[in-house]
């Protein structure tokens, strides 16, 4: 299985001013891959970007890389 949380970990660390906290989790439950994705509260307007552009663009991203393995992936951000 393609390390969904590796990719998603690379592109939010490289958003956020404090990649440190950033902490990224993949779990596979009734065949779908959940990433969860957790950051510092001062970065998180950074993360959904202006009107969520920027998680839609990670999920366009994550959901690209998927299509090879025909996986179904889902890309959450956490508070």
């Amino acid at each position: 299985m393609v390390d969904y949380a590796d990719l998603v970990k690379t592109i939010v660390t490289r958003l956020v001013t404090k990649p440190e906290d950033v902490e990224v989790k993949q779990e596979v439950a009734d065949g779908k891959v959940k990433v969860s994705i957790k950051v510092n509260p001062e970065d998180m307007g950074r993360v959904i970007g202006k009107a969520g552009a920027t998680i839609k663009s990670i999920r366009v991203i994550a959901k690209a890389a998927a299509i090879k393995s025909k996986d179904k992936v889902d890309v959450v951000v956490e508070e």
